[in-house]
């Protein structure tokens, strides 16, 4: 650990032996390698995200001598996972790193950021008391409703998936998974259609996929209650209940969901399973029907669609069906539905770079809260990615801009009344910084006229 933040101390340059003219000097609070984050920071002020969270957690510590505010150890906790830095045991090295310094604000920036120790409190003792993990919960819908206040949407998709967190030990809540084929946690995802999670729950690892649907949709599905014009919702055959059919009917939502196959299903599009006659063809097949059906769970026949697909070189077709209340043709029912997939590319893309599958601790309640803190991070980058890269970056995926935007780094210079980062200008030009700069800029909330 840095003993002095303020990067005076000098402690003589190494040297070496295959270049003499060569030497390195270590000044780990004067140098950053995140200042990529920074922007980050600005968005994330733009967007009032941080203090929101301050405003809804409970703060506990009695004591008076509170070094840290609950946003900046908020920010602390977000940010360093979002740079890459997966738990607290980072926490002494980010301390005295000067973005972290201000990213997390006031004291942080003379003095140092939260300690290991500090941010280990704050996860595992405050946080995870239940008002606290319950407001974390709602925080990603609020995060969310703050971006629509800028870019108020006419259409909402929610993708509902479930997930697994490998555990190791004797983790509280683990347990072995079938399907998954490994001890794990079982957590459950809502995502809208721009990849932004809405909520996501932890879950014991030997739960059914849909186990706890209600408590996680339920809040999303209400949150856009008469505020949207349309509201959709997709799911696979692990969603397909038909207390989810009432319920979105209920709430006027539309909604595609897998039906797992059985005969009466295949009865009735028996004539799309007789192979085509002839030879066979060196392209995709498809065909498609519709028609009523119900099940006996069901209280009302409800529109099913059909899709049969004969691909080269196979003996038999692949059959699939999809439960719908919404009245377009066949085949488009099927494209909406096959958008679905994307929903599993932003699970594995969370899993890869804000690492949200590693919970490591002992307790429940614990794993809950660095969930909840990754989902926070993934939506602040996802943020970023949708609202505010030029269009030469709208490809770039997290990992990317992790990679290009986050670790850039800087020469930190202070003045008497400035501190500058000397950026290094390597993946991210100057141009490309300022246009994002200007993009958050013009997401700022305009001041009410006087």
């Amino acid at each position: 650990m840095m003993t002095d933040p303020a990067g005076e101390a000098d402690r003589g340059a190494l040297r070496l032996d295959f270049d003499r003219r060569l030497m390195l000097q270590f000044r780990g609070s004067a140098i950053t390698s995140d200042a990529g984050l920074l922007p980050y920071r600005e968005l994330d002020d733009a967007l009032g995200l941080t203090d929101t969270g301050a405003e809804v957690l409970a703060d506990t510590r009695t004591g008076k001598n509170g070094r840290h505010r609950l946003a900046g150890l908020l920010r602390q906790s977000v940010f360093g996972r979002l740079a890459g830095y997966e738990d607290v045991n980072d926490a002494d090295r980010l301390s005295c790193d000067p973005t972290m310094r201000w990213v997390v604000g006031d004291r942080a920036i003379t003095g140092s950021a939260a300690s290991a120790s500090q941010m280990g409190r704050f996860e595992t003792k405050w946080l995870s008391r239940p008002e606290n993990l319950a407001a974390l919960a709602d925080l990603p819908g609020q995060w969310i409703d703050k971006v629509h206040t800028r870019r108020p949407p006419r259409i909402v998709v929610l993708d509902m998936d479930s997930s697994e967190s490998p555990t190791y030990g004797e983790q509280e809540g683990s347990a072995y998974n079938g399907h998954f084929g490994c001890t794990c946690y079982h957590p459950l995802f809502v995502f809208n259609q721009l990849g932004d999670i809405e909520r996501c729950a932890l879950r014991s690892g030997n739960v059914h996929s849909a186990d706890g649907w209600r408590a996680v949709l339920e809040p999303v599905v209400a949150r856009y209650r008469d505020t949207v014009k349309r509201l959709y919702f997709r799911g696979d055959a692990a969603f397909a209940n038909p207390e989810i059919y009432e319920f979105l009917e209920a709430e006027g939502a539309a909604y595609t969901i897998w039906l797992p196959a059985n005969r009466v299903l295949q009865d009735r599009i028996g004539y799309l399973l007789r192979r085509p006659v002839g030879r066979p063809p060196h392209e995709v097949r498809r065909g498609f029907a519709s028609f009523s059906y119900q099940a006996q769970s069901w209280n009302k026949p409800r529109r099913v669609v059909a899709k049969v697909e004969w691909h080269p070189g196979e003996l038999y077709p692949r059959v699939g069906f999809i439960v719908t209340n919404l009245t377009r043709p066949a085949e488009r029912i099927v494209a909406f539905y096959n958008q679905r997939g994307t929903c599993e590319q932003w699970i594995k893309e969370g899993k890869g770079a804000i690492k949200w599958a590693r919970l490591s601790c002992r307790s429940f309640a614990a794993n809950a809260v660095r969930l909840q803190l990754r989902a926070l991070a993934y939506n602040l980058g996802n943020f970023m990615r949708t609202l505010a890269m030029p269009k030469a970056a709208e490809p770039w995926s997290l990992t990317i801009l992790r990679e290009k935007l986050i670790k850039i780094g800087a020469k930190v210079v202070c003045h008497g009344r400035y501190v500058t980062f000397q950026m290094a200008e390597v993946a991210v030009s100057r141009q490309m910084f300022a246009d994002i700069l200007i993009l958050i800029a013009r997401l700022r909330a305009r001041p009410a006229p006087s």
